[in-house]
């Protein structure tokens, strides 16, 4: 754990203002580069469902709205398709004890520079004047109202014990800042050389496990002011199977191997200056299962109904996985829409367009080792506050 001693910044503005998934529905977007994290949440209904269960339901005769959070809701229709996941399974738990369900509030929470237009144009119509049944038995239509909410989820964004349920998925992993120290070239954890800290030195693996810490810290305190008494949380970010941090498994391959030599071209030719490589950090730590327990149960709030690693597979979709140009669009488009915002911030548009021009090249050449290691695990907690 990260003690106050050790200086760490929980919120940085300027990159709080910055950071989004690419938004649009460009090929480079994130709402056509989410295949996968859709695939994965299919995968993790059943421990969704699971926390769902576990949320207390109001039962008076005029309950209040049923309110459910995504924190890190992003720009695609993955959020929509989780909340109304979401809002189905809690009627059917009203339902079955013959209740009549409450109404439902769904919050899409991110930050400001999150594309909120193109995610509020996937959204169904609201069925008004009608019953609860009919609207959850109307295909393409929402049976709940919308809001959306800026601003980080390091902080509190919610009235105190307003919220029943937060859902966060691929999210949390994302740092509210890179540790100064890693791009401080006085300082023993300065990331020489790299723009990721995937084989990195221990004290550069350190600086972030300790901001991922103070920042997991914070985001579990401000849950714990929101939520109300009986409500949920089921939250899935990166994790990694190995004890040793500077392995940081399939966030290591995604923005490691070819992204890093991609940087490296850019400054063995002249392109890019070795000082601004070395000033461009990714802000993402994996965590393992200790990293993550530690902080929920120095917290105290919350009880640990489930702790997992959990397998998720790849972060491509291909239609031909024999079609090595493919892969490597699919592997650049992917690396695009999660950082591109930063790149293009740090080097401008046209050298970042030479940057994943690189690394398109280079996942192509080596199109199948990417197929095959490319794989993500996530930490997947659900967690009770009672």
């Amino acid at each position: 754990m990260a003690s106050k001693g050790d200086n760490v910044a929980v919120c940085n503005m300027k990159l709080e203002r910055l950071l989004s998934m690419k938004g649009g529905k460009g090929q480079d977007s994130y709402a056509n580069n989410s295949q996968a994290q859709a695939m994965h949440a299919r995968s993790m209904l059943h421990l969704l469902e699971e926390t769902l269960d576990n949320v207390h339901l109001n039962t008076s005769a005029s309950p209040p709205p049923f309110t459910a959070v995504d924190l890190g809701c992003s720009s695609g229709a993955n959020t929509v398709h989780i909340i109304d996941f979401i809002v189905k399974h809690i009627s059917k738990r009203f339902d079955s004890a013959g209740i009549d369900p409450p109404e439902f509030t769904a919050f899409f929470a991110d930050l400001p520079s999150n594309d909120f237009n193109t995610l509020f144009q996937l959204l169904p119509p609201l069925v008004s004047n009608s019953c609860m049944e009919e609207c959850l038995a109307a295909d393409g239509n929402r049976s709940y109202f919308v809001a959306g909410v800026p601003g980080s989820f390091y902080r509190r964004l919610f009235p105190a014990r307003t919220i029943d349920f937060f859902h966060s998925a691929f999210s949390l992993h994302w740092l509210s800042q890179v540790p100064e120290s890693v791009t401080d070239r006085r300082s023993a954890a300065y990331n020489r050389g790299r723009v990721f800290i995937h084989g990195a030195g221990e004290k550069t693996t350190t600086a972030y496990k300790r901001q991922f810490q103070a920042d997991l810290a914070e985001f579990l305190r401000a849950r714990a002011a929101e939520v109300k008494r009986g409500g949920a949380m089921f939250l899935v970010c990166l994790g990694r199977t190995s004890l040793d941090p500077t392995d940081q498994g399939g966030a290591g391959l995604l923005f490691g191997t070819h992204f890093q030599d991609a940087w490296d071209d850019l400054v063995h030719e002249g392109l890019v200056a070795a000082e601004k490589r070395d000033g461009f950090n990714i802000p993402v730590y994996a965590p393992s299962l200790q990293d993550f327990k530690e902080v929920v149960e120095a917290n105290g709030s919350f009880a640990i109904e489930k702790l997992v690693v959990y397998k998720g597979g790849s972060p491509l979709v291909v239609s031909e996985p024999d079609d090595a140009s493919e892969v490597g669009r699919a592997f650049a488009s992917s690396c695009r829409s999660v950082a591109g915002v930063l790149v293009e911030a740090h080097i401008g548009e046209e050298l970042s367009n030479e940057l994943f021009s690189r690394i398109e090249r280079r996942a192509t050449s080596h199109a199948k080792d990417v197929l095959v290691n490319l794989q993500f695990f996530h930490i997947v907690a659900s967690l009770s506050f009672t």
